[in-house]
């Protein structure tokens, strides 16, 4: 992926020397060794995969052909909602870092995924795994807080009127935000070639075969075959209503990772920034934890709520996590690094809603 790519050099890290990555380095080799286990995934990855899937196109089947009493029909579509945003954190975002499998073939095959759900497995590695895990929260390239004018998320974007309500509206906007990904940022990064200020150098024929037969997939699966079925009155409901349902998760969970109190932020725009810490401690002062005492969220959200893990380790598999948080935060106390975290989920959304209203109101 590395050779199709170019990110523009707008930001480097002091990695001349890098103790502290080594120190972590050091201590999840030793808990892999010791343990006797691959940082990929297991059976309780594959388990996911198992009960996700069938449930997508089982619900999928249920809602469409035998399509029940229209306050069932919505609950059924909100779950189905709930069940493509839990396939991306949980099945394609393991896939697309290669650490779903050691198997280098069942990744990829795995990662498009992301194109079922309707988007494009391509671009996500680029825009995601290249850009974003590289440059956190470095505004003027990570593509993921650039929404700028419609939203700021970071104090070196400009300050419009209308921000001072984002805090009321963003739920809203972060409902609409899979079919902004399905019917204009894919097109966007295919034809412009580019996520933001980062050029793609090359797709490569296969992914231009793929882009097009997935699009047609969707427009087939998730729009023709439904309009024919239930009418297109009750399809064009039942379409946006699970999509806000799918949107809202999706784009809430990702932003609870980065856009809250505790993170931070760095200014590349229109220059050149040397960053003086090395990478590893970059991350995690541009990353958050949520709820890493919850079973039950460490298992809907794939993880995600481990997210400094996630981004100190992106091909180690989110099943692993949880063991390597003590390790990561022991690394963190030797070097005198704060270890962002919130203890439960809605503290973190408390505080995601705080720093909208204070970007809002303030330069």
């Amino acid at each position: 992926m590395k050779e199709q790519t170019q990110v523009l050099n707008k930001a480097t890290f002091n990695n001349k020397q890098n103790p502290f990555q080594e120190r972590l380095r050091d201590l999840t080799n030793t808990y892999f060794q010791t343990h006797d286990i691959n940082p990929t995934g297991d059976f309780r990855l594959y388990l996911k995969t198992f009960i996700l899937v069938p449930a997508f196109f089982g619900l999928y089947t249920w809602i469409v052909f035998f399509t029940p009493v229209w306050w069932v029909a919505l609950l059924g579509l909100a779950l189905f909602g709930i069940v493509k945003a839990l396939i991306g954190f949980n099945v394609m975002h393991d896939a697309c870092h290669g650490s779903y499998s050691t198997n280098k073939n069942i990744n990829n095959f795995v990662s498009y995924s992301m194109n079922m759900l309707g988007s494009n497995a391509f671009f996500w590695r680029i825009k995601h795994n290249i850009v974003h895990h590289t440059y956190t929260n470095v505004d003027g390239i990570d593509d993921d807080i650039m929404k700028s004018p419609i939203m700021r998320f970071c104090e070196s974007q400009p300050r419009k009127a209308h921000h001072k309500y984002q805090h009321i509206f963003a739920p809203m906007l972060y409902c609409l935000a899979t079919v902004f990904w399905v019917f204009f940022a894919d097109f966007e990064k295919y034809f412009g070639k580019r996520i933001s200020t980062t050029p793609i150098n090359k797709i490569p024929l296969k992914e231009h075969i793929v882009f097009w037969l997935t699009k047609l997939y969707y427009g087939v699966f998730f729009i023709a075959i439904p309009c024919y079925v239930v009418g297109v009155g009750n399809w064009a409901i039942g379409y946006f209503f699970y999509n806000a349902v799918f949107g809202f998760v999706m784009s809430l969970v990702f932003q609870l990772a980065h856009v809250v109190e505790k993170t931070h932020f760095v200014d590349a725009n229109n220059r050149k920034v040397q960053i003086n810490s090395e990478w590893a401690a970059h991350q995690v002062d541009t990353t958050a934890d949520f709820a890493p005492n919850s079973k039950v969220v460490s298992w809907l959200m794939g993880g995600l709520n481990f997210q400094t893990i996630h981004h100190l380790f992106p091909r180690v598999s989110h099943v692993h996590y949880p063991a390597l948080q003590p390790l990561v935060i022991q690394a963190c106390q030797e070097f005198n690094i704060e270890y962002n975290v919130y203890p439960t989920m809605g503290e973190a959304v408390k505080s995601h809603l705080r720093f909208l209203k204070y970007l809002g109101n303030n330069n």
